[in-house]
């Protein structure tokens, strides 16, 4: 229900105002001056979408009222209402940030009208809080590896020019991601960022996409449609996966960036556009140019600041911190409280190869916390079968110095487990194992295993 706090030091005024208002479905509050209007709304529970305030009030009136309400840090829309209202008070008013101006004798008519906008004006404003919110954490680069710090160097370093950037790295390292960034750090941030998956679009609707169509220009091109090329002008295209466009497609794209206009299907008449473009791809480019899938003067205009995105598996230091941030991060999504993650689990997602690389991680975790929605503390027993496998062969395949050092990973491994299953009671884990209490516990001790009971 939508709250509106109602200011003035006429009782009547606040009683049929409120009355109004609660009749149309709102929740309301009233009080008669300034200064309790701000004690309100600077309480920790406020959540008041709009205000109507009276301009003339006792002590602290109305217009400095409202210069108080527009510091704090989340305002409500202000409605300011007065009987002796002046062309310069409304201006003053408005300058000040007020949503608009009534007379009083209040129209109701009106006043439900300008408090619906008023509402719908603030949603708006909440709603973009959230889409920028949104964009910074798209534009986050987790990591504090070596590599990932020296791609965050270079980011800073080239993101305020216009070059073009191709980007290289495995699916699911997270090319979308450093595409975000350079945006997100470029001279045209506050406009549009575009992006097109050239593997995902139907080869006979990607030069519609990307160029725009007239209508009639093909079956089912029923309206006139704006390319992605025009939707980014002024802003940045980022092409994904540029590597599976065709080659008729390649063609018209180089075509685009020399000219700088595009042609859209149907028409005779070519558009200017200004994008920045960001490419990304999974393949090697240069030899798909040697076997004639790509071609070379196009690689050669997108390829001037090239970029490398590496796979997990050579940055596995980085691993704890994206358990970390993605069981933040989904804690959020689906309302729940944000959960721990054991250092045995993440030495057992450190062993893992990650062949899916970031993305495959990210999946990893929401599983977990999909699949246990009642556990705050993941341990190694929570990870999916795959993890423990491929872990368990890597070893397996000699990554130990010593058949003693193999050894022993793999009883602690085996202990671990047993003491998981019997929710890490020693006694009970020790008949299952066969072993005496005392024995289990020296072995526990040899192999750095902390006792729970």
């Amino acid at each position: 229900m939508h709250k509106i706090l109602i200011v003035d030091d006429e009782s009547g005024i606040r009683e049929s105002l409120g009355g109004v208002l609660t009749d149309e479905g709102y929740e309301t509050a009233s009080v008669e001056s300034g200064e309790e209007c701000l004690k309100l709304l600077r309480g920790q529970r406020s959540s008041f979408e709009v205000v109507l305030l009276d301009v003339w009030l006792p002590g602290l009136d109305g217009l400095e009222t409202l210069e108080r309400i527009r510091d704090l840090d989340s305002p409500p829309e202000v409605i300011m209402i007065s009987g002796h209202g002046t062309i310069e008070t409304a201006v003053r008013a408005t300058k000040l940030g007020a949503y608009d101006f009534l007379e009083k004798p209040l129209s109701i008519d009106k006043t439900l009208i300008v408090v619906k906008n008023a509402i719908r004006s603030q949603k708006l404003k909440h709603e973009n809080v959230d889409l920028k919110k949104q964009l910074q954490a798209k534009s986050s680069i987790v990591g504090d590896s070596i590599p990932m710090k020296a791609l965050r160097q270079q980011i800073a370093l080239m993101a305020p020019t216009n070059g073009r950037v191709l980007i290289y790295g495995e699916s699911g390292t997270g090319k979308e991601l450093v595409a975000h960034a350079i945006h997100a750090q470029s001279l045209r941030k506050d406009e549009t960022f575009v992006e097109v998956n050239c593997a995902a679009i139907p080869e006979d609707l990607i030069e519609s996409e990307l160029f725009g169509h007239y209508k009639g220009s093909f079956p089912g091109a029923t309206v006139n449609k704006e390319g992605k090329f025009q939707k980014a002008s002024g802003g940045t295209l980022f092409l994904d996966e540029v590597g599976d466009m065709s080659l008729k497609t390649q063609a018209k794209v180089l075509r685009t960036l020399e000219e700088q206009r595009v042609a859209p299907l149907g028409g005779d008449e070519t558009i200017a556009v200004d994008a920045r473009i960001i490419a990304s791809t999974n393949k090697d480019l240069e030899e798909e140019i040697s076997k004639g899938n790509f071609r070379e003067d196009l690689f050669y205009r997108l390829n001037v600041i090239p970029f490398f995105v590496p796979p997990l598996r050579d940055r596995k230091e980085d691993i704890p911190l994206f358990a970390k941030h993605f069981l933040r991060e989904l804690a959020a999504i689906y309302g729940r409280r944000p959960r721990e993650i054991t250092d045995d689990a993440i030495e057992g997602l450190m062993r893992y190869s990650w062949p899916g690389n970031v993305r495959e991680l990210r999946n990893v975790i929401e599983r977990i916390v999909i699949m246990n929605p009642m556990t705050t503390r993941f341990d190694r027993k929570h990870l999916p079968p795959l993890v423990h496998r491929d872990g368990h062969r890597r070893e397996m395949r000699g990554e130990f110095s010593s058949l003693h050092e193999a050894r022993d990973a793999y009883e602690r491994d085996f202990i671990l487990k047993k003491l998981d299953e019997n929710h890490g009671n020693v006694t009970r884990a020790a008949e299952v194992l066969g072993l005496e209490r005392s024995h289990l516990y020296r072995k526990m001790r040899a192999l750095g295993i902390a006792a729970k009971d």
